[in-house]
């Protein structure tokens, strides 16, 4: 039997293009030999010390406390764990519009996967911040800071994106990571981009 491929794929729970991609990397595993292994990125640490819009700054603000819980669920639980914490708070902000930056959402989200509520207690001061910035550093610095996330490490590779909205399912997801994954192959290969023509879309 084949073993699986190991996709580290780096996330805020923010990021309406990163919940999209990792919702793809789950389609993947369904029709590749791939697995996904989800880690911690902060566009509030990213962002720390930019020049940024007042509301953007806000959204910043608001990012800390997913992001501190979600490395608290590692933490404590391990990275199998914070995959199942990823899609709960994901569900809850992004297909329930439930409000970004909001202890009683992330609660709730612990709650879903049977964790320990003390660790959103604990995502309201920077206990955890050490390892969130280490966390953070492990995904970017190989893909530079010109970025935001998702960040895809494959094959040696670190990536930015893809950037997709809707995510797409069965082999279309697969032949997806098949050109994605193969780009890796060229060690000069940096960019492609075309601009958006739609927000994310849900489904």
């Amino acid at each position: 039997m084949t073993s699986a491929q190991t996709v580290d794929f780096w996330f805020d729970p923010l990021c309406p293009w990163a919940w999209i991609a990792s919702r793809w990397m789950l389609e993947v595993e369904k029709v590749r030999p791939v697995h996904t292994v989800f880690h911690v990125m902060s566009l509030s640490v990213l962002n720390q010390g930019r020049d940024l819009p007042e509301d953007y700054q806000a959204h910043m603000e608001h990012g800390w406390i997913g992001v501190r819980a979600a490395i608290g669920v590692e933490k404590q639980y391990g990275t199998e764990a914070l995959r199942d914490f990823y899609t709960a708070i994901g569900t809850r902000y992004h297909l329930g519009g439930e409000p970004k930056g909001d202890i009683e959402v992330v609660r709730s989200s612990l709650n879903d996967c049977g964790f320990d509520l003390a660790i959103a207690d604990q995502a309201t001061t920077g206990v955890h911040d050490a390892d969130l910035i280490a966390s953070h550093h492990a995904g970017m610095d190989p893909v530079g800071d010109e970025v935001g996330t998702p960040v895809i490490h494959i094959n040696g590779k670190a990536l930015f994106g893809p950037v997709i909205s809707p995510a797409p399912k069965g082999e279309q997801a697969g032949r997806l990571f098949d050109g994605f994954a193969l780009v890796t192959e060229v060690d000069g290969f940096f960019e492609l981009k075309r601009s958006r023509d739609r927000g994310p879309v849900f489904d």
